[in-house]
């Protein structure tokens, strides 16, 4: 089993197969609009903006795991993607990342990939947070907040997980490796 043998919900219920997306840089995003990395959306748009002609594609699912922060149905929550950041790239159906009804895709992805840290001045924000909700949370690829990514080879392969406080130079950097 790879990547693309996945399908993911668009948010009018169709599904969408991953495989729609082979040979392209994919970057899968869990996300939230009420988190305090929702602001990575402006610098999500900017990298597609930079880099969809190259071959990139970005892979937004909403997530209201980790605080409840994605409330609102699947159109609310497009409409202020669309309406507040001017967001271009696909955004699916809003999914569970983690437990027993996380989405197929996204275990896949938290069982071939480990935590990656925290990084900078959200991280130690992030940290007693997260290790309340999980003791062993430095030992286990379970999502860990809102705004964890994955960078997606041409093949298929999982190339990078980036957590929600590393930097967007360095998913750029990494991306432009990978394109």
């Amino acid at each position: 089993m790879d990547i693309y043998d996945f399908k993911i919900k668009a948010p009018d219920g169709s599904e969408v197969p991953l495989s729609t997306y082979k040979g392209q840089v994919l970057l899968i995003v869990n996300t939230a609009t009420g988190c305090g990395f929702t602001p990575q959306y402006d610098e999500l748009q900017d990298l597609y903006e930079l880099h969809q002609k190259d071959g990139l594609e970005i892979l937004d699912f909403p997530c209201n795991q980790f605080g409840e922060q994605a409330p609102g149905s699947d159109e609310e929550i497009h409409s202020f993607c669309t309406g507040r950041y001017g967001i271009t790239f696909p955004q699916f159906a809003k999914i569970d990342v983690n437990g027993e009804n996380a989405s197929p895709l996204y275990q896949y992805l938290t069982e071939h990939t480990t935590f990656a840290g925290f990084s900078g001045p959200m991280g130690l924000i992030l940290k007693p947070i997260v290790k309340k909700m999980d003791k062993d949370y430095k030992n286990n690829g379970k999502i860990k907040w809102n705004f964890t990514k994955f960078l997606i080879d041409r093949g298929g392969k999982i190339a990078a997980r980036f957590e929600p406080t590393e930097s967007l130079d360095k998913v750029k950097t990494k991306v432009e490796e990978v394109l």
